[in-house]
């Protein structure tokens, strides 16, 4: 069995991995505070909970946006299992054409989405991301990463806007009652889901418009499975994205491919 770690900025997710299928997920709070002991308590506790045994793992593979806690994961995965877990980071493999100014400063988190992308669907792609950032990626027809966007989350904007509007409350974000608001809280609502949905479908068509023929649009991340059904344009929903990175990268890294 194969763990695979996606360490967000929000949220920590992770993946077991049986006879290359996906057996296993789980969703922990990142915490920058926790200790590698700590974490190896946590993630052991959580695992022994749905059946998994700790030492029954054969490797693992991490992926980090947090660059404090990619040593500490490390370190407590290697307490909890026996194995040294492979990073994202330089060294790896990735098979990945990356044309920008400064390669190196291309995330982890969209270094994994574009290989998991690029091994599922056809170039050329735009990937959307949406956790405490939102990000767009776009591949090329030849399958090279050519860059994309980075955009404030939508949670971050929404409570950044009750935060910085003396009348405006925080706010739940949920399926908005209709597309014209009537109170205060509708009317954030929906703009906050209806104004996303938007956006991603004027990014989608700016994005053909630079490279001048259509493209496929994958779309992942905690909250686009409250945005994705608002879209008018087609999108791949893959909420397991990333962890199929993982384990693909992993497999490349392993030698087991």
């Amino acid at each position: 069995m194969i763990l695979t770690i996606d360490i967000g900025n929000t949220n920590t997710v992770l993946g077991c991995w049986r006879d290359s299928r996906l057996a296993l997920t789980l969703r922990l709070h990142t915490s920058r505070d926790q200790t590698a002991d700590e974490y190896c308590l946590l993630i052991g506790n959580l695992l022994s909970s749905r059946g998994v045994d700790p030492r029954d793992l054969t490797g693992g593979i991490l992926s980090s946006v947090v660059p404090e806690l990619r040593n500490v994961m490390k370190v407590a995965m290697e307490q909890l299992t026996g194995k040294t877990f492979l990073c994202v980071g330089a060294g790896l493999k990735t098979g990945l054409n990356i044309r920008m100014d400064n390669p190196a400063q291309l995330g982890a988190d969209l270094v994994v989405d574009a290989v998991a992308s690029l091994a599922k669907y056809q170039p050329p792609l735009v990937i959307f991301d949406m956790g405490t950032a939102t990000t767009m990626s776009v591949i090329d027809p030849e399958g090279i990463y050519r860059g994309g966007l980075i955009i404030p989350g939508l949670r971050l904007s929404v409570d950044a806007l009750s935060a910085r509007a003396a009348q405006l409350p925080y706010i739940h974000l949920g399926k908005p009652q209709r597309f014209i608001g009537s109170n205060t809280i509708d009317c954030m609502q929906a703009g906050a889901v209806y104004g996303s949905a938007l956006m991603i479908d004027g990014l989608i068509a700016r994005t053909e418009e630079e490279l001048g023929q259509p493209v496929t649009a994958v779309a992942t991340g905690g909250l686009m499975a409250l945005i994705h059904p608002y879209c008018r344009r087609s999108l791949h929903y893959d909420e397991n994205l990333m962890l199929e990175g993982l384990y693909i990268l992993y497999r490349k890294n392993a030698g087991k491919d």
